[in-house]
């Protein structure tokens, strides 16, 4: 037997790349040399494929299938797999703010471990991450039982033994091996990569692959063994067909040339499984998250140095100094992102749209460029009939009627393009099938031929000699059918189909090629003898009646979509595999301004640079394959954009995990789904805007947490150090720090249902760590003059200013400092003037109260001695009122001031 010529080694990318790079690198790799190994099976003859393969037409035998499925393995592709839970479980804990806690709390019990802080830390931890590893756990549970339940089978012929007759049987897709004779029919998914050995009307839809809308036909051009020169794309190859394709008409046989990891899909999903790359959302929380640990380490160190020395109490200034970090940390951060997130995957589930990754919701919000491809998006992903045409270009019911009748009454597998004809018809019933017509006799569809014919007698009618009238219909490619035409039907009559005539006739053809059609040409001939049979040779001497031209039309509200999409900011790029001009058409019937359409062969001499200039520029991409596609969302991520990909195939799937939110839909091929961050229940733009506005809204009130959060604990620090340095007693007890922590954070919590204002939907928006330290310093000390007013009224109005009355300054402080936490919150959440031009939700408001009036009870609870607060006096009061009425409108004024700067709030 002969053997299978072994891959050749993968070369993957220098190890000094990144990771990105080098994923690349290994796909592109990969596809080239599966795309070559393929290409010299398509080039070979039949019988040399079948030698070369140690196969037979009749197929292996069943001890020779199970012996070559030990050796190449099951037929199956790499795919994520969910890891372990204990792996899920550790992975949702691995953040900068918790191991900060977890370190401080550490500490807290190492000194004392009653400390009730160190409970209140552990607490936060374990529901922060807690949720974050449930939400993704069962996401991924639910998407493994869907699998589970789906089980595909395929027709393989094969033999008892090696003299025994062959047999076909229904085999799991895994289960079929190389050397393999698989056969085909119209549904089918292809098993494998095939090399066809036998053929008929084959029809394949292979926009999984390529992008192509149409299906593209296939049959064995070299079953005549002489071989063609090889094709450079096996996916163009007319005689191979590839795993991840489908059958949509005909019958075939071929032999598995390659399976599993070894075929062309194969090759690209190998390329794919593995860690994915950093996303704007993951690099914004990792630089938000270590501007606030820079700071803190900056200091605590200063505020344990400052209460030491003048206090001379190194242990309460150790502990007053982990208060301080435990307050400058924003130890809810991961807890109100999750619960954003996870609100955010609620929301979007009603409308539709499933996350498999909770991250991905803010990265929607942030989205500005939205790469998608055509076929299913911008297009209703059938064929119709767009229009019937005279040879001058004119609709013309007569060619619809000969079409019609052509479609319908071939005894065929009918076609998309012949149903799309019939269900033109059976729409606007412009043509009534009825007694004028029956069946004589039909010259099927071939692929050399390209074209059917049907013969029809005229029901009643007679020729001049007394003989039965017949009229035969032909219908097929323009070159093929035009050959044939002596002459050509012009307003009623017939005229000669001159050089001159015929050349208009093409350009007619080729300007609605241009346009983006599939055109087919309609013709006729009277038979002058009529017969009950006819032959390929009776096709000749035709009349050219006109042309029939299809179109996968675009959805009826993709244009309102796409103009919603730009009216939030978003750029919208199509990537197609499809032909330039039906994607020019497609795009300027939506309303995109295509200009230069990039063909994917212009991409590959462009360096990394150059592809950035020109993928800035260009609209439509079209003829592109897998590597290419992925490098135009890497050169747009390298412009600064955070890109989204919307695609369904298997050609989508490297770009998809290389987008910072790649969106795939429920009917998308498994790798697709896989490498996908959302997925959409339909296919349609206008669900994805209302993704777009939750996600914007997840992260804006995320990032209203962490300003709420970073300025006001940097304002208390503030107040800290001045009155560390000039008050004789620590001006909070580390327990009222971590209280006064608590309660302003469990009050956070309502802060993703919060609304946002409509002006701050209209804009992608994205991470910002500079400006969110340059807000911390600008806002953070308004709080900070307050804290000092209230510092020098408890110092001069009540006389709180030695040891003995040290509770009193810091129960006054204590809710001084919780209520212009809480209230700010009011003044930060919004550009406008609050509970005026913007009020907050109903949940904040409730949580604010709340809040408020748990600071005032404090100091007069019976937890108030176990805490260190005394009562305060009732004219503390109207000074309070006077200080935070005084903060919210200096606070109001400098907002305006920091928005007229720096034209951003939140």
């Amino acid at each position: 037997m002969t053997m299978l010529t072994p891959r050749t080694p993968t070369k993957l990318a220098p190890p000094g790349k990144g990771r990105r790079e080098r994923k690349a690198a290994e796909l592109e790799t990969r596809t080239r040399l599966a795309g070559e190994q393929l290409t010299g099976f398509s080039a070979r003859p039949g019988a040399s494929v079948l030698q070369e393969l140690g196969a037979t037409r009749s197929g292996l035998t069943h001890a020779e299938a199970a012996l070559r499925l030990e050796r190449h393995g099951a037929n199956v592709v790499a795919h994520e797999r969910a890891p372990r839970w204990w792996f899920q479980l550790a992975k949702a804990f691995w953040n900068p703010f918790i191991g900060v806690l977890v370190f401080l709390a550490a500490v807290m019990w190492w000194q004392d471990p009653a400390d009730p802080g160190v409970v209140i830390l552990s607490v936060m931890v374990a529901i922060s991450g807690l949720l974050r590893f449930w939400q993704e756990f069962r996401s991924g549970r639910a998407a493994d039982a869907l699998k589970r339940l789906v089980t595909t089978t395929c027709a393989v012929q094969r033999r008892a033994g090696s003299g025994s007759a062959p047999t076909t049987f229904e085999v799991p897709m895994d289960q079929v091996v190389p050397g393999d004779v698989v056969k085909l029919a119209a549904g089918d998914l292809i098993p494998a990569d095939l090399r066809l050995i036998t053929s008929k009307d084959l029809m394949v839809g292979q926009a999984a692959l390529s992008g192509e809308s149409l299906p593209v036909a296939k049959a064995d051009t070299r079953a005549d063994d002489r071989g063609q020169s090889e094709t450079a794309d096996p996916v163009e190859s007319d005689n191979l067909c590839l795993m991840g394709t489908s059958v949509t008409s005909g019958t075939a046989t071929g032999v598995v040339v390659a399976t599993g990891a070894d075929t062309y899909f194969g090759s690209m999903a190998g390329s794919l499984v593995g860690e994915r790359p950093q996303t704007n959302f993951d690099n914004g929380v990792r630089k938000v998250s270590f501007l606030l640990i820079r700071f803190m380490l900056v200091m605590v160190p200063v505020v344990f140095a400052i209460n030491g020395l003048t206090k001379g109490d190194w242990d309460e200034a150790f502990l007053f100094g982990i208060a301080v970090a435990v307050g400058l940390t924003p130890e809810m951060l991961p807890m109100v992102v999750s619960a954003n997130l996870a609100r955010g995957a609620v929301a979007m589930s009603r409308r539709k749209v499933v996350v498999k990754r909770l991250n991905a919701i803010q990265n929607l919000g942030a989205m500005d460029v939205l790469c998608t491809d055509k076929t299913g998006t911008l297009t209703e992903d059938r064929i119709v009939l767009d229009r019937y045409l005279d040879v001058h270009g004119n609709e013309d019911d007569e060619v619809l009627e000969y079409g019609y009748l052509n479609s319908h009454f071939q005894t065929g597998l009918k076609n998309l393009m012949d149903q799309a004809v019939i269900n033109r018809v059976d729409e606007a019933e412009e043509v009534v099938v009825d007694a004028r017509f029956s069946m004589v006799d039909e010259i099927p569809f071939d692929f050399a031929r390209r074209r059917m014919s049907v013969v029809l007698d005229r029901n009643g009618s007679v020729s001049a000699v007394g003989r039965p009238e017949h009229v035969m219909i032909t219908k097929g490619a323009v070159e093929e059918v035009l050959d044939l035409c002596t002459h050509m039907r012009d307003r009623g009559g017939e005229v000669e189909l001159t050089a001159q005539l015929r050349a208009h006739v093409t350009r007619i053809a080729e300007e609605n090629n241009r346009r983006g059609l599939r055109v087919l040409a309609v013709a006729t001939r009277t038979m002058s003898t009529p017969r009950e049979t006819y032959s390929v040779a009776d096709e000749d001497r035709l009349t050219l009646v006109g042309f029939l031209a299809f179109l996968d039309p675009p959805k009826a509200d993709a244009a309102r979509a796409l103009q919603a999409l730009a009216d939030k900011g978003i750029a919208v790029k199509v990537v197609t595999g499809d032909n330039d001009l039906v994607a020019a058409r497609v795009c300027a019937d939506v309303g995109i301004d295509v200009g230069h359409v990039v063909l994917g062969t212009e991409i590959d001499p462009l360096d990394d640079t150059a592809l950035r200039a020109l993928a800035a520029r260009t609209t439509v991409f079209a003829k592109v394959n897998p590597v290419q596609k992925a490098r135009i969302v890497r050169a747009l991520q390298a412009e600064g954009h955070t890109v989204g990909f919307l695609g369904d195939g298997i050609n989508d799937a490297a770009a998809l995990r290389d987008a910072d939110v790649g969106i795939s839909v429920d009917t998308a091929v498994d790798i697709a789904k896989e490498s996908a961050d959302i997925i959409l229940l339909e296919k349609d733009l206008t669900v994805l805007e209302q993704g777009v506005i939750q996600g914007r809204t997840t992260f804006g009130n995320t990032i209203k947490y962490i300003k709420m959060t970073a300025s006001s604990n940097f304002g208390n620090v503030f107040s800290v150090l001045v009155a560390s340095a000039f008050i004789p007693f620590q001006p909070m007890l580390a327990i009222m720090l971590l209280v006064q922590n608590l309660v302003y954070d469990i009050a956070q919590l309502a802060t993703p249902w919060d609304r946002m204002d409509e002006e701050y939907l209209r804009k992608p928006r994205n991470w910002d760590a500079k400006g969110i330290g340059r807000f911390m310093v600008c806002i953070g000390p308004i709080s900070s003059i307050f804290d000092i007013a209230m510092f020098v009224i408890m110092w001069n109005v009540f006389a709180a200013d030695n040891e003995a009355h040290q509770a009193l300054f810091q129960s006054g402080w204590f809710i001084e400092g919780l209520l212009s936490q809480t209230l700010i919150v009011h003044m930060i959440r919004t550009r406008k003037i609050p509970f005026i031009q913007s009020r907050a939700s109903w949940p904040v408001m409730v949580m604010t109260v709340l809040a408020v009036l748990t600071g005032l009870y404090l100091p007069f609870s019976p937890l108030a001695g176990s805490l260190g607060f005394v009562p305060l006096p009732a004219g503390y009061f109207p000074w309070l009122i006077g200080v935070l009425l005084a903060y919210c409108t200096l606070t109001q004024l400098l907002k305006t001031l920091y928005i007229r700067k720096f034209g951003t709030w939140l």
